[in-house]
């Protein structure tokens, strides 16, 4: 996520914080902690945005919060999946930390969502 304001359509956001991850990934070094540890970040945080997509795109209540479920516990994913990535790739720490943030919020914000549903 660049330093300019964040997106307030949450599909956008979403959308941006995978590409993030894939842009940390391609800077990290091809170890096989990295390949392993990256391709679950990798499908969890594309995860976030496609379940938020689906649940827009409700079938009903019972899957919006179902989609929406998912994708605050594919952001919580993300979360883990990268702070294993920054406590062995401390060259990355702070590009990592700031798209942590970025899981974080999200989960909250869909957290919230779904308090309000």
């Amino acid at each position: 996520m660049t330093d300019k304001m964040k997106p307030y359509d949450l599909e956008e956001r979403t959308f941006e914080f995978a590409r993030d991850c894939r842009i940390i990934m391609s800077k990290l070094p091809k170890t096989i902690a990295n390949i392993e540890d990256g391709k679950q970040l990798i499908r969890s945080s594309g995860s976030v945005g496609a379940n938020y997509i689906e649940a827009n795109e409700k079938l009903g209540d019972k899957d919006f919060s179902f989609r929406l479920k998912i994708a605050r516990k594919e952001a919580k994913e993300s979360a883990y999946w990268l702070k294993l990535l920054k406590s062995s790739n401390n060259n990355l720490e702070l590009e990592i930390d700031k798209v942590l943030k970025e899981a974080e919020e999200l989960r909250k914000i869909l957290s919230a969502i779904l308090k309000k549903y």
